[in-house]
């Protein structure tokens, strides 16, 4: 315990006075040609460099401050990830406010609550599309002043065009710079910096105000963990509304100075991950398992030894992987075979999807299949995990490239406690915590005890040499008629190893046995079923062929060969729908939201029980 605080005492000595106002002005008068935010403009990239960056950002704080914002306000942004987006956020904390953003993927009624409570005045929107998503609300929403319109701003005296917006700051810091001067410096490290809004499987949303000082405590956690060079390259694609992108990609580069590129849309992830060939990337694990599947089906098109020489390196990748955790060894014939099927195979691939100077590969948010995990390995790609959540400034345990342990979510943090309840609840006390949520003293006392523990809601475990295991959310752990306790994470994870399966839920609670309600992989699907001369008009015809739903079977028996008889799925169900944010079975961060499912799919799940 003394060394931990004594890593704490460190850090906080290192990040005392920090401010991300400060930050960025030692950033861009070090570095000021270095290139900072790129946004994809036809075959290239327009970019901005760190002094010009900063030129911009105080051009936005002086137009912020012109209309009105006053220190400690909130602004509210929704808008795909580009640099205005970044630009808006960091220009309102320059101008003393706070910068908030909105999932996109927000109900109206949902969007109507966070401005409200975090006490929007003013909105920076990306465009229509933005638009549609507030415009049913606009009206309940007396306290909110201005709206900026990147795009398609309406000829409303409410709204306010970007163009118009900078020209109007660009005029204000030329005429007198001093009061934007006077604003920036005047941010102290326990002044907030965002409140981001979680995603919510349940009910609406709850603000989480995190502070200067929190998120550079973090910086310097992930820094030490990653050991990541300067001046690298990275990719921005997970909305800021996320607390793992606002991290890694708003902030960690002002201390690294790293380049940012941005890509505006997922499906566009592929090709920019091999123009931009990033120097770290993190991904939720519907994003690994996506480009899993992908690869995997360019890989079943190749002819058969081609296959087979891939499948033989793989082996090798995943012995050398495997055998570099924290307490193996990689012994000569390892390396050896691991330097031959990198040379003739590995670095190609690798290359080929982006990865080849990719010194940091992680993922969180929610359990990440040990196939998939296995699978990069074979690659010779570590895929590592880390956990924390919002109310943790993100991360709080994390493996790093040096000390990992597959299956597990790391060691903690530099600086931070973390301990077991008697219950098996993950609690953790560090500078890293929220102070609270805003506005819900209750639900604040629920998360943080009297001795300052904040209360995860997670069960896990720790093994003897300090690397935590996640098994589930509390409140979602299956409880069967005859009292054992499951964790349908670990169930649906199984599930999803076979390559057709996109999205799984386990379902069982109270009832003799565990059910599943399954959704084909909507990429992947295609593909299998053009390979075996199939012929279907839609995804829910497909969904009802015979060969998928025999093939479907096999993989749910396989899953149910590596569960214990208790986990094991009795009946299961199989969809012709794909389950995402905008169809609401998933939260904008990729998680299951179990009770619209339970709720929306009530007769399939009953059915599985009746029938």
């Amino acid at each position: 315990m003394a060394e931990v605080l004594e890593v704490r005492a460190e850090i906080e000595q290192q990040i005392s006075g920090r401010t991300v106002c400060e930050q960025l002005r030692l950033a861009a008068e070090q570095h000021p040609d270095a290139p900072a935010y790129s946004d994809p403009e036809g075959d290239g990239w327009s970019t901005l460099t760190y002094a010009q960056a900063r030129g911009r950002i105080l051009e936005i704080a002086a137009a912020f401050a012109a209309i009105g914002l006053e220190p400690g306000e909130s602004v509210a942004l929704m808008m795909v990830n580009r640099s205005e987006h970044v630009l808006a956020d960091l220009g309102a904390v320059h101008a003393g406010g706070v910068g908030c953003t909105v999932y996109s993927t927000f109900a109206p009624e949902q969007i109507a609550f966070v401005a409200a409570d975090v006490g929007a005045r003013y909105a920076v929107l990306g465009g229509p599309a933005e638009l549609a998503r507030w415009e049913p609300v606009l009206g309940r929403l007396d306290g909110l002043r201005k709206i900026i319109m990147l795009e398609g701003a309406p000829a409303d005296e409410r709204f306010l065009s970007w163009t118009d917006f900078l020209e109007l700051g660009r005029a204000r810091l030329a005429e007198d710079p001093g009061p934007v001067e006077s604003r920036w410096q005047a941010v102290t490290p326990d002044d907030v910096v965002t409140v981001l809004y979680t995603s919510g499987t349940t009910g609406m949303p709850k603000g989480v105000p995190l502070t200067h000082t929190n998120v550079f405590y973090e910086v310097a956690a992930t820094d030490r963990l990653t050991s990541l060079p300067e001046r690298g390259t990275q990719i921005s694609y997970l909305t800021y509304a996320h607390i793992a992108e606002r991290i890694l990609s708003l902030y960690l580069p002002l201390v690294k100075v790293s380049h940012v590129h941005f890509c505006t849309d997922l499906a566009f992830l592929g090709a920019t991950l091999g123009q931009v060939k990033p120097m770290m990337f993190f991904g939720v694990p519907r994003v690994w398992e996506k480009m899993m599947a992908r690869l995997l089906t360019v890989l079943a098109s190749q002819p058969e030894e081609q296959q087979n020489a891939v499948r033989e390196a793989m082996k090798a990748g995943a012995a050398y992987v495997e055998a570099g955790q924290y307490g193996g060894t990689i012994t000569p014939e390892i390396q050896e075979a691991y330097d031959k099927a990198d040379a003739s195979l590995l670095s190609v691939i690798r290359g080929m999807i982006g990865f080849d100077r990719a010194e940091w590969t992680a993922t969180g948010a929610a359990p990440l299949p040990d196939d998939v995990q296995r699978f990069y390995a074979g690659l010779g790609l570590k895929v590592i995990d880390v956990y924390g959540m919002t109310e943790t400034t993100g991360a709080f345990t994390g493996n790093s490239p040096a000390s990992y342990r597959l299956g597990t979510v790391g060691r903690a943090e530099p600086g931070v406690e973390i301990r077991i309840a008697e219950d098996g609840e993950i609690l953790t006390r560090s500078p890293l915590n929220t102070r609270g949520y805003l506005n819900r003293p209750e639900a604040t006392a629920e998360l943080i005890d009297a001795d300052g523990w904040l209360h995860t809601g997670d069960i896990g475990s720790v093994d003897e040499d300090g690397f935590y295991r996640v098994v589930d959310r509390k409140k979602e752990l299956i409880i069967t008629a005859g009292g054992e306790n499951i964790s349908p994470a670990e169930i649906e994870n199984h599930l999803k190893q076979h390559m057709l399966i996109g999205q799984a839920l386990a379902y069982g609670d109270r009832r003799p046995h565990t059910v599943a309600v399954l959704t084909l992989d909507a990429e992947v699907a295609p593909g299998w079923a053009q390979a075996r001369g199939i012929t279907y008009g839609s995804l829910a015809e497909l969904a009802e062929h015979p060969e998928v739903l025999k093939e479907v079977e096999a993989a749910v028996e396989a899953a149910n060969a590596r569960l214990a008889r208790v986990q094991q799925v009795k009946k299961w169900a199989l969809l012709g729908v794909e389950w995402t944010a905008e169809t609401e079975e998933l939260t904008p961060s990729l998680k299951l939201k179990r009770r619209i499912i339970h709720a929306k799919y009530a007769d399939i799940i009953e059915g599985l029980y009746s029938g």
